[in-house]
């Protein structure tokens, strides 16, 4: 179990090595699972069932939009729900179960509907996942490690995705892409035992949510008292600074969303549509081996460098990959091209949390405010692929990918002029005042 100390400045927390192992594990293990099927569920829809069963690119794309629009709704929810449970450890295997169960059904049912009550629940039990991963994390280790632990469970997601995705373009390869379902369930089996290897006395509640020093208890019961327990979209108005960072969040995933599915797209039809489960699994693992160190490295150097600088990498970088895959239709080339994906969406996982978390410290509302920024993320990412898919009808795939690159240069503007710095800064304070630059670290200066 895990012991708080307090020195006047945030908790800080002596984990137990089970516990952090169970958090590497978890994280690893649940990297497949929280996305449920992906990229392979229209490359099953329409290479397996196929237009015979009446799947084409029109019915899976609606699909894909049914379950992205259940987990976009699900999102402020899912954060509230994480916030007044004490329960994490069922919510997150309840989770698991719900995802790997409705991905399972998959092979044995065809009918529209049924099909798409499947992935809706998926996409509803997936968006639990985040906050939820979050949330145990920082009531584990505390606000002081959060930073560095936080790049660390982010190392440890890209390498289960990159694994789970090698696998499966292996397998997929010999057996098709029916063998994704089968490695789900093992993966799931694995992140259920990742779970409960972390006690549940080891999660401080308070911490959890974004209370510190101590203070936990009485801010909630004053709370509850005052019927003002956390609202998402509440809590994301009353703070300008949560507010910008939304709609970056949703610019970041407008851009950046539809560049995996449009080059998938062109490499499968440059090279056909037998090799698109093992195309896409290559551009997944390619992208994954880069992430993980850099969100390792993101984790272990937010503190010293500060958020900001690191995040106006994320949307350089992105932008930078868009005009790349302009340049040649070369496989080799767009492959190579994807691994810049690792350093934009590297950062950005490791820094959503701890933006975040720096924006609502000491207010209870972290994970609910994890949902509603992540809601705003996910109505960006649901329409990137529209757009993308709009453009690439319209004027080509190198429209399309110069229009994305243009978002991230404006997202890149938005941060750069309006974003402050957000680490040391103090929600009443800040937002009393109007708002105004947090400090900036030391070691940046």
């Amino acid at each position: 179990m895990s012991e708080p100390h307090t020195s006047g400045g945030p908790v800080v927390r002596t984990p137990s090595a089970r516990s952090l192992r169970g958090l590497d594990a978890l994280n690893f293990f649940l990297a497949d699972v929280r996305d449920g099927l992906g990229p392979y569920l229209a490359i099953y829809l329409i290479a397996v069932r196929g237009p015979d069963q009446g799947w084409n690119e029109a019915t899976t794309g609606l699909i894909m939009t049914i379950a992205g629009i259940a987990g976009l709704i699900a999102q402020t929810p899912a954060g509230a729900l994480i916030d007044r449970t004490s329960a994490k450890r069922a919510v997150v295997i309840a989770g698991a179960i719900a995802v790997t169960a409705s991905c399972l059904l998959l092979p044995f049912i065809s009918n529209f509907y049924l099909v798409a009550a499947t992935q809706s629940v998926a996409g509803i039990a997936g968006a639990i996942f985040p906050p939820a991963l979050a949330a145990i994390t920082l009531g584990v280790v505390g606000p002081k490690l959060f930073a560095k632990r936080i790049g660390r469970n982010e190392g440890f997601n890209h390498a289960g995705n990159a694994v789970s995705a090698a696998i499966a373009g292996g397998t997929a390869y010999f057996f098709g892409p029916i063998v994704v379902f089968w490695l789900m369930a093992i993966l799931a089996f694995c992140s259920i035992g990742a779970m409960l290897m972390v006690p549940a006395d080891a999660i401080d509640d308070d911490l959890a949510r974004g209370l510190d020093h101590g203070e936990g208890k009485a801010k909630s019961s004053k709370a509850e008292a005052a019927g003002e327990e956390p609202s998402g979209f509440t809590a994301l108005l009353k703070n300008k600074y949560l507010v910008l960072f939304a709609v970056l969040a949703a610019l970041f995933h407008l851009s950046n969303a539809a560049m995996l599915t449009s080059v998938g797209q062109l490499l499968t039809k440059l090279s056909g549509k037998d090799n698109a489960t093992s195309l896409i699994a290559i551009c997944i693992v390619a992208a994954q081996l880069v992430m993980v160190p850099v969100a390792v490295f993101v984790g272990a150097k937010a503190d010293a460098i500060g958020r900001k600088p690191i995040f106006l990498a994320a949307f350089g970088v992105l932008a930078v990959r868009g005009v790349l895959y302009t340049l040649s239709d070369n496989p080799f080339y767009l492959v190579s091209v994807q691994l810049l994906d690792g350093i934009g969406a590297g950062i950005y996982g490791a820094l959503f949390p701890l933006v975040v978390a720096d924006l609502t410290r000491g207010t209870g509302r972290f994970n609910v405010s994890q949902g509603a920024v992540a809601t705003a993320q996910g109505l960006g990412a649901a329409l990137s692929a529209t757009l993308a898919g709009v453009i690439i009808v319209s004027a080509g795939y190198s429209t399309a990918f110069l229009a994305l690159a243009a978002i991230a240069a404006a997202g890149f503007a938005l941060y750069l002029f309006a974003m402050p710095e957000t680490y040391g800064y103090e929600p009443g304070r800040h937002d009393a005042s109007g708002g105004g630059a947090a400090p900036v670290p030391a070691a940046a200066v």
